[in-house]
């Protein structure tokens, strides 16, 4: 689809705006981009349907950015893009994805350093000229090497939204021009890691040359790096690698084993086969001294012929998933279909592009029970945070709303943990909440034991219900902040309060090994979307797939209990 193009695009432009010093302009840009993001149908579909007036339907797309709309669809960039880029100075729009580079100073090291590339800022990182420069030190150039090797090590992998997406794009072409008896996607992504290499997909058809001849020519392709007659890998004009294989059908299981499970997953499944007499390939599993096949239509049966209990996808990362198959204590992994609600919801009221009656619309479109509007509170002025008058004119919205739906609509908040541990509301506030959500905004680069207190703190508050993204990490761009997590979901445990496992592709937070080492005290966690559009609220799949990998169950997870059950657990909390 051309919406990640263009969304990217327009988040660009603001960025680019922003270092020549233009005031509002940007924010229109980013907002644009937040809408078309959140679109659940390509943006050039609602053009050749609706015209420029379904275009302007769009929230955030005025006139002029429809008009920019328009030039990228038909000749596949927007001249004023294009002119920003050769303005601002050389290197620009790449130091601005860096954290702690703001527009100032960007500007300041372009100015004083001549800086105009990340390999230019690194060069002077490691002269030490950085901290030379008024209002910088030591400690500035560590945090941007930090950040610097956070930024390559994101653009050596996708996100997982991105791999997902485009992965069911190629099979959904593919399905549709020659109807493979068999096609899905394999690898890391099918474990549903936070980020993703390169896409594998396999395929079982009778008609291999016309399938590999269809995917050499898809539409998006940038180059053909190989063709054969059973398989080829191209790369994507976003940049990403495509592998397809084409497989004979008694071959499917032990392909699908083979091409999903982590190196050291496999490792040890071969040698559990060898043990037993077997030797396991790509191919099947045979007896080692026969060379007869045993099995290789079904990865269930391979497992199971090899002792094993079946060992779902997410688990095959060698980490104690064999001793469990062994004795038949491979848990049932969570959905998505066991979520009944989501307690992490953003509407135009703060950042949000979309109405509380369109989030609480969508709820129940997906079939939820319950739903949370959980905008940010009065300390987040960045993301339009409400003040204490503003929250009760959405409450009133909530009334009304809940008249008209059968979905249970929760008053909440994304309340700030302030320095202190205390929650950014009054307690006669709080205590009105049906829940509170709370979480780290600031003081990102506090010392670990302040960073365990301030979070201990507010846990220990009555009102606080969830920890939101606890970790605080944005994939690729910030690691998380220090704390004692062990400590943290100790406290948790103890208080009766929730882990979010966010959804949100550039978090994933908790992660799955975090999930793992919370899991052992005994807390719960809910999985939340934390949607800033109604399309967002489908991205709980990623959230899942990171509960998956931390091997939880429905029971885990407190949003998918029941509307009675739910409050129940929030008034122990």
């Amino acid at each position: 689809m051309k919406n990640r193009e263009l969304a990217n695009t327009f988040y660009e432009i603001a960025d680019l705006l922003e270092l020549e010093n233009v005031q509002w302009k940007p924010a229109a840009y980013r907002k644009a981009a937040r809408g078309i993001e959140n679109l659940t149908e390509d943006i050039s579909d609602i053009y050749e349907r609706e015209g420029t007036e379904g275009l302007k339907s769009i929230t955030g797309i005025g006139s002029n950015i429809c008009t920019h709309i328009v030039e990228y669809l038909k000749t596949g960039k927007i001249e004023k893009f294009e002119k920003l880029k050769k303005q601002s100075m050389s290197g620009a729009s790449e130091l601005i994805e860096i954290e702690g580079l703001g527009p100032k100073t960007i500007r300041k090291l372009h100015d004083e350093l001549d800086i105009k590339s990340i390999s230019d800022l690194r060069d002077a990182i490691l002269k030490h000229k950085i901290q030379e420069l008024e209002g910088m030190g030591e400690k500035t150039e560590q945090n941007l090497l930090e950040a610097i090797r956070n930024f390559e090590k994101s653009h050596e992998r996708m996100q997982i939204d991105v791999a997902i997406e485009t992965a069911e794009d190629v099979i959904s072409y593919l399905k549709e021009q020659n109807k493979p008896d068999i096609i899905n996607y394999a690898g890391s992504l099918r474990r549903m890691k936070e980020t993703i290499g390169d896409i594998d997909v396999l395929a079982v058809t009778d008609n291999s040359e016309e399938l590999i001849e269809s995917f050499v020519n898809m539409e998006d392709i940038e180059r053909i790096v190989s063709k054969g007659r059973t398989r080829s890998t191209v790369v994507l004009k976003n940049g990403v690698s495509v592998d397809i294989r084409v497989i004979k059908n008694e071959s499917y299981g032990s392909a699908m084993q083979y091409f999903t499970g982590s190196k050291q997953h496999n490792i040890e499944l071969r040698n559990i086969a060898l043990e037993k007499g077997y030797k396991l390939s790509e191919y099947g599993l045979f007896e080692k001294e026969s060379g007869k096949k045993i099995e290789g239509r079904s990865e269930e049966r391979i497992y199971g012929t090899l002792g094993l209990a079946f060992i779902p996808p997410p688990l095959r990362e060698n980490r104690s998933e064999f001793e469990a198959a062994k004795y038949d204590n491979v848990p049932d992994l969570i959905e998505v279909g066991d979520l009944r609600g989501d307690l992490h919801i953003h509407t135009d009221f703060s950042e949000g592009v979309d109405s509380i009656e369109s989030m609480v619309s969508m709820a129940e479109e997906i079939g939820y029970d319950y739903i949370a509007i959980t905008d940010h509170s009065r300390s987040r002025k960045v993301a339009n945070g409400l003040s204490i008058d503003e929250l009760k004119d959405q409450w009133k919205q909530i009334d009304d709303l809940s008249g008209k739906y059968s979905i249970k609509i929760l008053k909440g908040s994304e309340v700030d943990i302030l320095p202190d541990g205390n929650l950014d509301y009054p307690d006669n506030i709080l205590d009105k909440l049906d829940i509170v959500v709370g979480a780290i905004h600031s003081g990102f680069k506090y010392p670990e034991s302040k960073m365990t207190r301030r979070i201990i703190s507010a846990m220990e508050s009555e009102h606080l219900n969830i920890l939101a993204h606890p970790s605080g990490r944005l994939i690729g761009k910030r690691e998380g902040y220090k704390a004692d997590f062990d400590s943290v979901f100790e406290a948790a445990a103890r208080n009766n309060k929730i882990l979010e496992i966010n959804s949100q592709p550039k978090r994933l937070d908790l992660n799955d090994s975090m999930i793992i080492r919370a899991k052992k005290t005994g807390v719960k966690f809910c999985i939340n979307s934390d949607a800033h559009g109604s399309s967002q609220m489908e991205h709980v799949r990623y959230g899942t797939g990171q509960a998956k990998r931390g091997w939880l169950t429905a029971d885990d997870v407190v949003n998918t209990y029941t509307y009675n059950k739910l409050m129940k657990t929030f008034d122990n909390s």
